[in-house]
């Protein structure tokens, strides 16, 4: 069967200055495929040789924490075949199925570094890879959340002659095995990592936590975290917060004699200020059980050994950061004036900064509902907004593919 989005031979009238794509992760591959159904060329520039690159780089074991249906990109459905929980290595090949299916115009090895505006003010001008200067109409940067490893300047860090990496190079628990490992980091990540170590043969697991986190069950008698933070999504703050209070006690044991107390702020809340649930996947049980042992924040490191927030002091064989990312924008945009005071971007989706139009932003925002699922629902948005703007402005000039 043809494909329906192949633009007609009238269509393409940004060749000379398409929308540029700046990485092919869900976020870029989605919106591309959006703007290339309006009729819109869209070329993506990825600094990697393959699309996906960091979710390539996550540790084995990871699944999507949302379900395979409500995790699609438009146009697209996720194979029945890759189950409920898509793996990684699912992700990756639904990722390349995708470009391919939908003949999306990708350009691997090419990083920008740097976005203004052009000098007649007309468009985009892109500085990347080779001295390469692009002209676009618009720009959709969609660089990724977990973009680079951030990891803490913890007093002594340097002078540490023990083991230390970032989650973001721990792959499986085999390296580990019959090792004393100290984990730093109680998100998801620090959390999986924890559990996987116990299961793989750590003979000893500590997982460091400075703020207790929410934790929910990923299902509950086949009823999806995801699907309640779908429906919530456009509740209010606190009404969220006061009903998911009965429904944690319920469902979650108290652990505070583990060292994980109930939180005492509300989940949604949290959630509004960047920090999302933790979704269980064993961490509960290897907690209640003692396989993983709860301690306190790290202060940083002195005559080999890890000082904690309470006073002790611990000397494990690795520690393990998962210490999160940060979005590394400044450099490509902050000359801008489009970021806010944590560096992330001051709008997102569909909404451009007064001060730059044409300049979208899509997967910077980790919401309750799910990243994917938000992501494609930004995609079909973008495309909308530009469809919209290239009705105003010649330099692009959309034209609706017909099926």
């Amino acid at each position: 069967m043809a494909d329906s989005t192949a633009p007609a031979p009238h269509a393409d009238r940004t060749a000379d200055r398409p929308v540029y794509v700046i990485g092919a992760g869900p976020g870029g591959l989605s919106a591309a495929y959006a703007l290339r159904a309006k009729g819109i060329r869209a070329v993506v520039l990825e600094k990697s040789g393959h699309v996906g690159a960091s979710w390539r780089r996550h540790y084995d074991r990871l699944h999507l924490h949302t379900t395979r249906r409500l995790s699609a990109l438009p146009g697209l459905p996720i194979p029945r075949r890759f189950g409920r929980w898509v793996s990684r290595d699912n992700v990756v090949r639904y990722l390349e199925k995708y470009a391919e299916h939908h003949r999306l115009e990708v350009v691997t090895g090419v990083e920008v570094s740097r976005v203004e505006r052009t000098p007649d003010g007309t468009g985009w001008l892109l500085h990347a890879t080779g001295g390469r200067e692009l002209t676009g109409a618009a720009v959709v940067v969609a660089t990724g959340y977990n973009h680079t490893p951030r990891l803490p300047d913890w007093p002594g860090r340097d002078s540490y002659t023990g083991e230390l990496l970032h989650a973001s190079e721990y792959r499986n628990a085999k390296p580990f095995a019959g090792r004393d490992v100290l984990v730093v980091g109680v998100g998801n990540t620090g959390a999986e990592i924890a559990v996987d170590l116990v299961e793989g043969g750590a003979s000893r697991v500590r997982l460091s936590v400075r703020t207790v986190p929410h934790i929910l069950r990923r299902s509950t008698a086949g009823w999806a975290a995801q699907y309640t933070g779908v429906l919530v999504r456009r509740l209010p703050v606190r009404l969220v917060d006061r009903l998911a209070g009965p429904v944690g006690r319920l469902s979650v044991p108290d652990l505070s004699a583990q060292g994980l107390p109930r939180p005492d702020t509300g989940l949604y809340s949290r959630v509004t200020e960047g920090s999302i649930p933790v979704q269980d996947v064993g961490l509960i049980d290897a907690v209640r059980k003692g396989r993983v042992e709860i301690v306190a924040a790290v202060d940083g490191f002195e005559d080999g050994k890890v000082v904690l927030a309470d006073g002790s002091r611990v000397e494990p064989d690795a520690v393990i950061a998962a210490t999160g990312y940060v979005r590394a924008l400044e450099g490509l945009v902050g000359h801008l004036g489009v970021l806010d005071a944590r560096g992330k971007p001051v709008v997102h989706g569909a909404r451009t900064p007064k001060n730059a139009p044409g300049l979208y932003f899509t997967g910077f925002t980790n919401p309750i509902s799910g990243m994917l699922r938000e992501l494609a629902i930004d995609a079909v948005k973008i495309a909308k907004a530009i469809v919209r703007e290239g009705a105003k402005d010649s330099a692009v000039m959309p034209s609706r593919i017909p099926g």
